[in-house]
């Protein structure tokens, strides 16, 4: 017996040192460990130190749809409300539970979710716990009220009654004059060193007074025994006050009163209470005023000599130049109210292109800005600003001439 323990062990030492052995055991070895990898490891990983409710949540997950309240209720449009302090305490109770179910949301199908979204869009669902007379959690809902949307009203654009651009128009020149220009109305100071400027208002002045005179008593009457509009009627009376009135009563206030009596009648032809026709016979007595106007202004401004026969002086030619600019500014705007308002009219017959060209030659002519106003000979070699600025008022007189005839046919 003891022979062959001896035998034993010196046959195991003598294995165990050689190294072909221990090579065959390192691989063997290796290979186990290679396959225990592959296929002994576990299909998910075991959970950290430390999450215990983790754990916890997927311990209840499968019951979680028992407590939760059913989802198929949606259809109800409720509410849940959580009532006092044992609604509180059943929510932390559940808070779990309810943790279990939102982590396995993604894994757990939810039949009912599109038929919630398409039954009750304008309901915000959500559930919570109290507690019965028991103690035992349930639920409860409260019904909401969808709140309505807010009905908005459309919007209606109302057309601009005829005549308001026409008697804007009007107004629009002698305001700026008076409310405007620095120093005010100027033709009635009496010290006056701006005569340019005075000689510019008196020619818007002309206009306005033409343009409101044709209002009162053409544009606005149906015909010769229509009574005249109070507020036209007055504000034609306050023009014709004198330019050069400094007081008792002033120039520039009577101009302002019949600036608020054009103003009264604009609100009321706004308001559907005043008249205004857009006939070609009350057209024609307008523009045949300004022509004759521009015809008085194109004399001036080419004339040689005065009518007493003195010759035209330099000073007196700078009043001709600057008095029929402003006549040609206002009436230029004038012109263009007639062009919106009349447009019908001019349309019918055939008249739009002559009134186009009358007021671009009148807007040419209101654009001319000298220095200096000279009066040269036609043929020397420094400007004559009369008869430059008569050109473009020939041309403006000729198409009103021809508007007229055609607006008479």
């Amino acid at each position: 017996m003891g022979k062959f323990k001896d035998s034993a062990i010196t046959f195991i030492k003598t294995a165990i040192l050689r190294p072909r052995v221990i090579g065959v055991i390192v691989v063997v070895a290796i290979v186990v460990w290679a396959l225990c990898a592959l296929f002994g490891s576990p299909d998910q990983p075991m959970p950290p130190a430390g999450s215990g409710h983790q754990a916890d949540s997927h311990a209840v997950a499968p019951a979680a749809p028992a407590v939760a309240p059913p989802a198929a209720s949606a259809h109800d449009d409720t509410q849940t409300v959580v009532t006092g302090s044992a609604g509180q305490q059943a929510e932390s109770t559940t808070s779990h539970g309810a943790a279990g179910i939102h982590e396995n949301a993604a894994d757990s199908p939810q039949p009912h979710a599109a038929e919630t979204h398409a039954a009750a869009p304008a309901a915000v669902q959500q559930h919570a716990a109290t507690q019965d007379n028991t103690g035992h959690a349930v639920a409860t809902t409260t019904p909401v009220v969808p709140h309505p949307a807010p009905v908005i009203a459309p919007v209606v654009h109302k057309p601009t009654p005829r005549g308001v651009a026409f008697v804007e128009a009007a107004i629009r020149p002698m305001e700026y004059e008076l409310e405007e220009r620095w120093w005010g109305w100027r033709p009635n100071d009496i010290i006056s060193p701006t005569d340019n400027v005075e000689n510019f208002q008196l020619g818007v002045l002309e206009i306005t007074r033409r343009t409101v005179v044709a209002l009162a008593e053409k544009i606005s009457r149906h015909g010769v025994t229509d009574a005249l509009d109070p507020d036209l009627e007055e504000a034609m009376n306050w023009f014709m006050v004198k330019a050069s009135s400094y007081w008792f009563p002033s120039a520039e206030s009577k101009y302002k009163d019949g600036l608020d009596e054009l103003r009264t009648y604009l609100e009321n032809l706004r308001e559907g209470k005043a008249t205004f026709f857009i006939r070609s016979d009350n057209l024609i007595p307008l523009l045949a005023s300004f022509e004759d106007l521009l015809g008085s202004c194109d004399e001036n401004l080419v004339k040689d000599t005065n009518e007493d026969g003195t010759p035209v002086s330099f000073f007196k030619a700078d009043n001709y130049f600057y008095y029929t600019q402003g006549v040609s500014s206002a009436m230029a705007e004038v012109l263009e109210a007639v062009h919106h308002d009349f447009l019908l009219t001019l349309e019918s017959r055939n008249a739009t292109e002559l009134l186009h060209h009358a007021i671009v030659s009148l807007q040419r002519a209101a654009d001319m800005r000298p220095w200096i106003i000279l009066d040269s000979d036609l043929d020397s070699l420094f400007a004559n600003n009369r008869a430059n600025m008569a050109a473009p008022i020939s041309h403006a007189r000729f198409y009103l001439g021809q508007l007229v005839k055609t607006l008479s046919t």
